[in-house]
């Protein structure tokens, strides 16, 4: 069973509801009708119900099983903006500006799942980053504990013996452009977590470079040898190392020469990258290369269920997102 039937099929055993506010992008509609044929999560569409059914109906889209909100015209519109106000009123937040960003599909999508009358909410479609997260931050908050919101993607590589049976996170990919050690440390403890909540597997980080155990020294592997550090210290339990290369960190053969000793190199599942340069090329070449199925950026830290999308995404990455937020619901 692949990495995504068998989110989907987690999915079914506790079903939740997911919001999509880009309701009249085709490929979240097209997504929106294959989720309801296999019957994994119930969708919430934000937007005009006239405008939505319209752009279906044109292309041949059945969403009939999907609950559709125009934010202006809810029942909860008022509640929502006054609490979204109550919310932010010491960030200088007026009841003007509140009434007036409870229009917008992402922020009361935001508010649906704050009010937990939705678990999860999946954008980025037609938004960038910024616009995704800015309302999960404002709304939702990071998750007690936690004191960085990261993002990371789940690869899944076809034919391959590396990692767990092809199946890796990558992280942080899409949003922290260059981390400190400190923040670095947080991207991996988030990361394994999030590899073992959705993959049942034991994580096994490597921290990223190109240098392997002092093979190169500098700024930039002071930096990622100080954030195993801080893992470690941290979070004893966790099976992390690095400084390490690519190759040490995930094939058997050169781990025995590059990193001998090592209890993760030559079998890393949860690779972190440096900065943010290096995470977005390695998840693209990947990606493009390898063929391989990516799912992200996936958030991880903030309190709720909130992913982001490539807008470069198909319809079939969006049933994969979805599927993956309904999981991380499940875990709350």
């Amino acid at each position: 069973m692949s990495f995504i039937e068998e989110m989907k099929k987690r999915a079914k055993t506790n079903i939740k509801k997911i919001v999509l506010p880009e309701a009249t992008d085709i490929r979240v509609l097209k997504a929106t009708e294959q989720i309801s044929k296999e019957k994994f999560a119930k969708i919430v569409l934000l937007g005009n119900e006239e405008k939505i059914k319209h752009i279906a109906e044109e292309n041949s889209i059945i969403i009939d099983d999907a609950e559709i909100i125009e934010p202006s015209k809810s029942e909860k519109y008022d509640e929502y903006a006054n609490s979204f106000y109550e919310l932010r009123k010491a960030k200088g937040m007026t009841i003007e500006k509140a009434r007036e960003l409870m229009h917008d599909e992402t922020y009361f999508g935001m508010m649906m799942v704050k009010m937990q009358e939705a678990d999860g909410l999946v954008s980025g479609a037609i938004h960038s980053t910024a616009d995704t997260l800015r309302p999960a931050l404002q709304i939702l908050k990071t998750a007690p504990g936690t004191k960085l919101v990261s993002a990371f993607f789940v690869m899944v590589v076809p034919n391959c013996e590396y990692g767990e049976n092809g199946v890796f996170v990558f992280s942080d990919c899409g949003l922290n452009e260059n981390p400190d050690a400190e923040n670095l440390s947080e991207i991996a403890i988030s990361s394994s977590k999030s590899f073992e909540q959705l993959v049942g597997k034991k994580s096994k980080i490597a921290m990223l470079s190109y240098s392997t155990y002092g093979s190169a020294k500098s700024e930039l592997t002071e930096k990622v040898i100080n954030a195993t550090n801080l893992v470690k210290e941290k979070m004893p339990e966790l099976e992390v190392d690095g400084e390490l290369q690519l190759d040490a960190a995930i094939i058997p053969e050169i781990a025995k020469s590059k990193a001998p000793g090592s209890n993760v190199a030559g079998k890393a599942n949860t690779l972190i990258f440096p900065d943010l340069n290096a995470g977005n090329i390695g998840y693209k070449l990947v990606q493009r290369l390898a063929k391989a199925e990516s799912y992200g950026p996936l958030c991880q830290g903030i309190a709720k269920p909130v992913n982001d999308l490539s807008r470069g995404c198909s319809s079939e990455d969006i049933v994969g997102v979805v599927a993956i937020t309904a999981v991380q619901a499940q875990n709350l």
